[in-house]
């Protein structure tokens, strides 16, 4: 099978990359070069939002289009302007992010969207696939987690209770939020091949259950060897800032959970990966290896400010 992924050297894509290499597929990776290219793996270098540079994939033939990096609806369509017919599937990766705030938890694949959301590049790409008719299988993740993530998510919580011990958390720490683990998430992007069921559907991708805030912080202590006795926890009143604002705190100032029945259902899924273990995952294999990097809580400052 011949594959193109648009961003597959880190987190995400390295992950997915890893597993399909295991399947012995023959992989393009097309990014811009600034991380080094996994082995068996061709690099096309380049900028996708050049036309020069997608121009490199022109007369190319894929069964399969791995898009991680894709933001704005404009990528997608100068890349399927370049590709035309030339692929059986094209699975992108969308995000949870897209959904408005709702009294109703949790969120289905058809509950309304945020045409504020700073996603909103991803839901309007997914209405323009659907109306072109292109096949496609579209993922909406919560918080992806998980050994490479280059956005602080739980190592925002791992550095504090390695460093301080002192945790900020907004107000009783009752919202609840979700995470997915990206393993599991690489699984089943290969994993929807199979299922015919899955081609022009768009599927929410998360772990299990939802967490509150005071809980993650409790299974992060746990992973780092500590008791509830040995931290502290500082509120702040996040009623003051941006809900969905993630500058200061990692996770968004609301409640946030997605039902996750329908791809559980339709691709005969489960993930591998329940909450602590996959905080242990990513202690072991990604924070503990760099837990000695300068810590900088300037944010803790602007968040008891506030």
């Amino acid at each position: 099978m011949k594959i193109l992924v648009m961003g597959g050297t880190r987190f995400v894509g390295k992950s997915l990359v890893g597993k399909l290499l295991n399947h012995k597929y023959d992989i393009d990776i097309f990014t811009r070069g600034n991380k080094s290219n996994p082995e068996n793996t061709n690099l096309i270098k380049g900028d996708r939002n050049n036309i020069e540079s997608l121009l490199k994939l022109k007369n190319k033939k894929y069964d399969v289009i791995y898009d991680i990096s894709g933001r704005e609806l404009e990528q997608t369509k100068l890349l399927m302007e370049i590709l035309a017919d030339s692929f059986h599937r094209y699975i992108y990766v969308s995000s949870a992010g897209v959904y408005k705030d709702n009294y109703e938890l949790p969120l289905s694949e058809n509950a309304p969207l945020d045409p504020n959301s700073r996603h909103k590049g991803k839901f309007e790409t997914e209405n323009w696939l659907v109306k072109q008719k292109i096949p496609f299988t579209s993922f909406r993740p919560t918080y992806i987690y998980g050994p490479g993530n280059y956005n602080k998510i739980e190592n925002w919580f791992f550095e504090r209770l390695f460093h301080l011990k002192t945790i900020p958390i907004p107000a009783d720490g009752s919202l609840i939020t979700q995470l997915g683990h990206v393993s599991d998430l690489s699984d089943v992007m290969i994993r929807c091949l199979d299922f015919e069921k899955s081609k022009n559907n768009i599927y929410n991708c998360s772990g299990n259950k939802g967490v509150t805030i005071k809980g993650l912080i409790y299974m992060c202590a746990e992973v780092c060897g500590l008791n509830k006795k040995d931290i502290f926890l500082n509120k702040f009143d996040f009623q003051k800032l941006d809900t969905k604002s993630r500058k200061n705190f990692p996770i968004r100032l609301n409640h946030y959970q997605t039902d996750i029945s329908k791809i559980k259902n339709d691709l005969n899924w489960e993930p591998k990966f329940d909450l602590l273990r996959g905080l242990k995952d990513s202690f072991i294999n990604d924070y503990d290896l760099k837990k000695d990097e300068e810590f900088d809580n300037n944010s803790d400052k602007v968040l008891f400010s506030s």
